[in-house]
């Protein structure tokens, strides 16, 4: 079982610690944290290397408030404003049109709460890259977890429980930090040389299909 916060549009890495593992749990009792993959993702622009972040409604409080009550701030254009920008950066690729409706849907039902988003663009890149990982969810916060224990659904034995709760953050991404992706290399639309550490899509829409492979 492999513990991880609530994800915008998660970075690779996230999906390589899923590789073997029969449960993903989500924290959903967390404080949110702002300037992290929970509300941001990073893509490959022809420009580099570049974020997209989801406002949320009052943001100077947010970091008082867990993370799966957050909601979105849709008084900003921000989803067509996305949207926009992975047309894009990915309309050429070989897979965009492949996944382009699925996505486009989940976007456009506007979903109040950040989690939900994220949550409903995580079960559809799970089924894309074919992992099928039970997901759970946290029903309280706890800083840390033993190595074996019952996990907080009460019917489950963790042993022993991954916790990557904030394991991966942006500042880190685009810093001189090793690479976590662990993952192979792939051709990307943009630049000579391979840049690690973006967002999923990234991989999706070059790999398509064939994407779950390069997770290895």
């Amino acid at each position: 079982m492999v513990l991880f916060e609530s994800q915008y549009n998660p970075p690779i890495a996230f999906f390589t610690e899923l590789l073997g593992q029969d449960t993903l749990l989500l924290e959903a009792h967390d404080h949110y944290r702002k300037q992290t993959y929970r509300n941001r993702c990073l893509i490959l622009t022809a420009q580099g290397v570049k974020p997209l972040t989801v406002p949320v409604v009052d943001g100077n409080r947010s970091e008082k408030i867990a993370t799966s009550a957050i909601e979105i701030d849709y008084r900003q254009n921000w989803v067509h404003q996305h949207w926009r920008t992975l047309q894009t950066a990915y309309g050429g690729t070989p897979y965009f049109e492949y996944y382009a409706d699925y996505l486009h849907d989940i976007y456009y039902q506007r979903p109040t709460l950040l989690f939900d988003l994220n949550t409903q663009l995580l079960r559809f890149y799970l089924r894309c890259l074919r992992l099928r990982p039970h997901v759970e969810f946290t029903h309280s916060y706890l800083p840390s977890y033993p190595s074996s224990e019952s996990s907080p659904s009460h019917h489950l034995t963790i042993s022993p429980l991954v916790d990557r709760r904030d394991w991966l953050t942006p500042k880190t991404a685009v810093a001189d930090e090793p690479d976590r992706t662990s993952g192979r290399v792939y051709p990307q639309t943009f630049g000579v040389q391979f840049v690690p550490n973006l967002s999923i899509l990234d991989l999706l829409f070059m790999q398509g299909p064939s994407a779950g492979a390069f997770l290895t």
